[in-house]
């Protein structure tokens, strides 16, 4: 088979990386990037095809010799700079890569682990079934092991989930295991009382499981976690009651006028082009540009090789893709820019990638221009004060969220707005994630130290929680993973229009009607009129 050619193989690797934003990237058989925090860029001069990535650990370029898409990754030929010998760089879309019979034979065998650790920790109770059978009815893959364990007229639901799993699915487990409750005590509710959850996941990876774990509701069933050591057949068992010992810090807000005026040399080019498009500032020395909530270029401060002087220079391009601006590729960044202004708004190619491309994102751009369409209480920024922040940084001990959207009542009490776009099952213990780490850094008064809302006094009643999604789109699990939240936290679901992209119009409201004397949290719901 000939080898493609240098302009074939930039093009190929154009189009997979434009549809693999989250892909991994592999060398040696190791992880070498996550392309949902790393860079790249491709160049197809002077006959040849050069691929570049960088992350804040490492900096790696490779001449491409030749591609094969294979099993959903893209493998190529590649050449270390200063080395004839060709090596072998991989390209995955899927982050787990185990085969098929390998997943199931790890599942099995940590099934026999779990009953085994459960018989010898849990003495005079039966397990009668374990099984990580699919159940798409009730949203069950085969990821999790799930069973039952019984004593008597009681008993406690069982979710585990082993090591070889992603930390995704490590994190997910929680929103599994609620609903494996749920259905333990439908199923068994004539025969037995399923007191509760028993939980278990791998040894040092409970920390955001402890976190969200806390906030669920104690009167409605009793929440145990467990780290389960799989190579000792270890149970330790993980303290969920400290709801204020939550592992997150917060980063300062940057001064927004001074950051435009360091950049408006760079903001004046941009919007030369696209008069309209939003400018977010994410730190002193950079900001982003945005078109309906795709981040296509950003202004930041790089350093001069000669002189190290700082200077003012534009990088673009979408997803991970980055290349600086010049002179040379001026014309393709103003293609770009066309492109955009003509598939991404509410009556383009809905096909087109561009149109497809972070659709959260630009829900949270409809809901930032005007956060009062979610819920009259909520007050935007304007002249006199800020009072909406938009993908707040929240690093925790277990991964670095990002709050949709941050802001205040008219009256000063924080609220925090989860947005999704599709059906997402994680959406309320998303949701409560991000609510945690706002109460805990409101508690200590720290949203007023870092230079968040400046000139505005904050009530110190818990934040509000608003969970939005199009109303069509809400996964039929999220009653029931409400059901189990704590009611000391005040949410309320907003179901959208399915056409938001046109414009954001709320068609009904559920919310939590609080009875703090017997810990019912109740779910009350408005239903609006949908908009002909």
């Amino acid at each position: 088979m000939a080898l493609m050619t240098p302009e074939g193989l930039t093009r190929t690797l154009h189009d997979f990386l434009a549809e693999a934003s989250g892909a991994v990237v592999l060398e040696d058989g190791a992880v070498v990037y996550d392309l949902a925090r790393a860079k790249y860029s491709i160049s197809g001069e002077h006959n040849k095809c050069l691929l570049h990535l960088w992350s804040s650990e490492r900096n790696t370029v490779r001449r491409v010799l030749d591609a094969e898409m294979k099993g959903g990754a893209l493998r190529l030929a590649v050449q270390r700079l200063g080395q004839s010998r060709p090596s072998k760089l991989e390209i995955c879309r899927e982050r787990d890569r185990r085969s098929p019979s390998a997943k199931k034979a790890a599942r099995t065998s940590y099934e026999h682990k779990l009953r085994r650790a459960l018989e010898r920790h849990f003495p005079g109770f039966a397990l009668p079934h374990l099984t990580s059978g699919v159940d798409l009815e009730k949203s069950f893959g085969p990821i999790y092991a799930r069973g039952l364990l019984r004593k008597g007229q009681t008993a406690f639901a069982v979710l585990g989930v082993n090591t070889t799993e992603t930390q995704t699915s490590i994190d997910a487990a929680l929103t599994f295991g609620i609903l494996w409750l749920d259905v333990c005590r439908n199923s068994s509710a004539a025969k037995m009382l399923v007191e509760g959850l028993n939980l278990f996941v791998p040894q040092g990876s409970s920390a955001l499981v402890r976190e969200r774990m806390a906030n669920l509701n104690r009167a409605a069933a009793k929440w145990n976690l467990f780290e389960f050591d799989e190579r000792h057949d270890a149970l330790v068992e993980i303290d969920c009651s400290d709801r204020g010992n939550v592992a997150t810090r917060l980063v300062h807000a940057p001064n927004e006028a001074a950051a435009f005026e360091r950049f408006s040399e760079s903001i004046a080019k941009i919007r030369q082009i696209l008069p309209n498009c939003e400018v977010a500032v994410l730190s002193a020395a950079e900001l982003a540009f945005r078109w309906r909530g795709l981040e296509f270029a950003r202004a930041r401060l790089g350093a001069e090789v000669a002189t190290f002087r700082s200077r003012e220079e534009i990088v673009f391009g979408v997803a991970a893709e980055e290349r600086i601006l010049e002179d040379r590729n001026w014309a393709f960044f103003v293609d770009l820019l066309a492109a955009l202004r003509d598939t991404r708004h509410p009556y383009g190619p809905r096909h087109h990638p561009l149109f497809r491309l972070h659709p959260e994102r630009w829900l949270e751009s409809l809901v930032v221009a005007d956060v009062s369409l979610i819920d009259e209480r909520l007050a935007s920024s304007d002249a006199g004060s800020r009072s909406l922040y938009s993908q707040v940084p929240a690093f925790s001990a277990a991964d670095r969220a990002m709050i949709d959207v941050l802001t205040a009542t008219r009256d000063g009490r924080l609220a925090v707005v989860e947005l999704k776009a599709d059906e997402d099952i994680h959406l309320p213990l998303q949701g409560l994630d991000y609510w945690s780490r706002v109460a805990w850094h409101h508690a200590r008064n720290e949203f007023p130290r870092f230079g968040y809302f400046p000139d505005r006094e904050l009530s110190a009643e818990s934040p509000l929680l608003f969970l939005v999604a199009p109303a069509l789109h809400v996964h039929p699990a999220t009653d029931v993973l409400l059901h189990y939240i704590s009611p000391d936290l005040e949410w309320e679901l907003v179901g959208i229009d399915e056409h938001w992209r046109e414009g954001v119009k709320v068609v009904f409201r559920k919310k939590t009607a609080q009875n703090r004397r017997n810990g019912d949290c109740r779910v009350a719901e408005l239903r609006l009129p949908i908009a002909t």
